[in-house]
C-alpha cells in the first residue's frame, strides 16, 4: 500500500476502481452502441421519450445541486431530509458515492490543471495526439484506475453527517433503483416484459450514458476550450451554449472564479437551471444562506461572460 496526506493507492482500490468503470461506464456504452441491432424492441412511443427526459432531470440536478454546489461546495444550506434527497438522486446517476464524488472533486480544485490533478487534459505534453491522449484521459479514461484522495482530509464533513454516509452506504444499490425505476415504469405503461426492457433502456441506460458524457465534458472539453471571463490559475472556460444541457455546469470559468457560489451563471442572462432549482428551494423556505458573490466581484469578469 502506498498512502499519503493526500491520496491512496490499494490494489483493492483499484480493483473497485476498474468494477465500477465496467458497470456503469463502459457496459452501458456497448449496449447504447449495439441499439441499431434492436431498435424496433425498445422504442414503444413518448413514454420511453419522457422517461428518459425525466430521469435525466432529476439524477442531473442530484449531481449538480446535491453532489457539486451542496455536498462539495457548501455554497448554501438545506435541511437534512433535502439533503439525503439530493443524495439519493445523484447515486442514482452512476458516477459514484457521496463520499468519493466530494473528495475527487476537492482535490480537483486543490490542484486544477496541475501535479495531481486526477482529470485534467493538459498534463500530458504538447502536439496534436498528446492533447488528443489528455482529452481522452480527462473524459473517460482516468476513471478505471486513478489515485483515490484520502476521504479523512477531503470529506470528513460528508463522513461525520450520517445521513449522507447512510447513502454512501448504500450506493449501489441506490445506483441499480436507479435503473430498477424505470423498468418498472415502463412496465407498468406497457404491461408486458418488452415495455420493461424499454424502461431500462431509455429511463435506465441511455440517460445514465447520456449524463455521465454531459458530467464528463465539463471535466474534459471545458478546460481546453470556451471563453475566459476571469483570470484564473487554471485553465477553466465558459460554454454558455451548453449552458441548459448542462444544467449549468457550462459556466465553468465562473464555477471556478466562485467555487462557492450556487450560481454558476452569475448574469441573469446565463442560463444556469442549477440555479433555478436551488432558489425555488429557497423560496420554499428549503434552502437557506446562499453564498452569492457581490456585483463588484461579478463586475470583475470580461462584459461577455
Amino acid at each position: 500500500m502506498h498512502e499519503s496526506r493526500h491520496v491512496v493507492e490499494m490494489p483493492k482500490i483499484h480493483a473497485l476502481q476498474r468494477r465500477h468503470f465496467l458497470l456503469f461506464d463502459v457496459i452501458p456504452l456497448l449496449i447504447v452502441a449495439a441499439t441499431p441491432f434492436y431498435w424496433s424492441s425498445l422504442y414503444r412511443g413518448l413514454p420511453e421519450l419522457a422517461l428518459l427526459f425525466v430521469m435525466w432531470l432529476l439524477t442531473g440536478f442530484g449531481i449538480t445541486v446535491g453532489y457539486h454546489r451542496l455536498f462539495t461546495h457548501r455554497s448554501f444550506a438545506a435541511s437534512k431530509s433535502v439533503q439525503t434527497v439530493l443524495a439519493v438522486l445523484a447515486s442514482m446517476a452512476g458516477q459514484g458515492g457521496v463520499v468519493s464524488w466530494v473528495a475527487i472533486h476537492r482535490l480537483h480544485h486543490e490542484k486544477s490543471d496541475g501535479a495531481g490533478d486526477l482529470h485534467s487534459p493538459n498534463l500530458h505534453g504538447e502536439g496534436f495526439l498528446n492533447k488528443a491522449r489528455g482529452l481522452l484521459h480527462s473524459h473517460f479514461l482516468w476513471m478505471g484506475k486513478h489515485p483515490y484522495p484520502n476521504v479523512a482530509r477531503y470529506a470528513p464533513d460528508i463522513l461525520r453527517a450520517h445521513h449522507l454516509a447512510a447513502v454512501n452506504r448504500r450506493y449501489m444499490w441506490i445506483a441499480a433503483a436507479g435503473l430498477a425505476l424505470p423498468a418498472a415504469v415502463g412496465y407498468g405503461i406497457h404491461g408486458d416484459l418488452r415495455g420493461a426492457v424499454s424502461g431500462l433502456y431509455w429511463g435506465g441506460i441511455l440517460r445514465l450514458l447520456i449524463l455521465e458524457h454531459i458530467i464528463w465534458s465539463i471535466n474534459s472539453v471545458l478546460h481546453v476550450c470556451g471563453d475566459r471571463a476571469y483570470q484564473t490559475k487554471e485553465n477553466s472556460h465558459n460554454m454558455g451554449a451548453l449552458g441548459l444541457l448542462t444544467l449549468g455546469e457550462s459556466w465553468h470559468n465562473n464555477h471556478h472564479r466562485f467555487a462557492n457560489s450556487p450560481n454558476f451563471g452569475l448574469r441573469w442572462r446565463n442560463l444556469d437551471p442549477g440555479y433555478w432549482v436551488i432558489r425555488a428551494l429557497a423560496a420554499c423556505g428549503l434552502a437557506s444562506d446562499l453564498r452569492l458573490p457581490d456585483a463588484d466581484q461579478i463586475a470583475q469578469g470580461s462584459p461577455g461572460s
